[in-house]
């Protein structure tokens, strides 16, 4: 889903849920997670847009382990980014420097 950006300086915002960690289905949260990004960046395809700033999903009160959810996070955005021709300017925003180190190391990986 998504609604304008109203105020913000972003033309859209595109609302997703990610999925609330289970460790005993460490498989099924890892699929629920990346579909939670690939949709929002298919949302995106489809608004015509070229840039997208994404959260950390589901890293909060839903409990992923940003450890776990970052390389998830950037491998579907790589999959993503190397299947279209265009460019893309596609970022993650971090509230606190662990969470940006992590996915730093993580973009370090592909």
């Amino acid at each position: 889903m998504w609604t304008r950006g109203g105020r913000l300086r972003a033309r859209y915002v595109i609302h997703t849920v990610g999925p609330v960690y289970d460790a005993g289905a460490q498989a099924e949260s890892a699929r629920l997670l990346a579909s939670a990004y690939r949709r929002s960046l298919d949302a995106a395809l489809h608004l015509g847009l070229r840039s997208i700033a994404f959260p950390s999903i589901s890293t909060g009160v839903y409990g992923y382990p940003i450890a776990h959810a970052a390389p998830i996070a950037v491998s579907t955005l790589a999959t993503f980014l190397g299947e279209q021709g265009d460019a893309w300017d596609a970022r993650f925003v971090c509230l606190h420097k662990a969470a940006w180190r992590t996915f730093r190391d993580a973009l370090s990986m592909v």
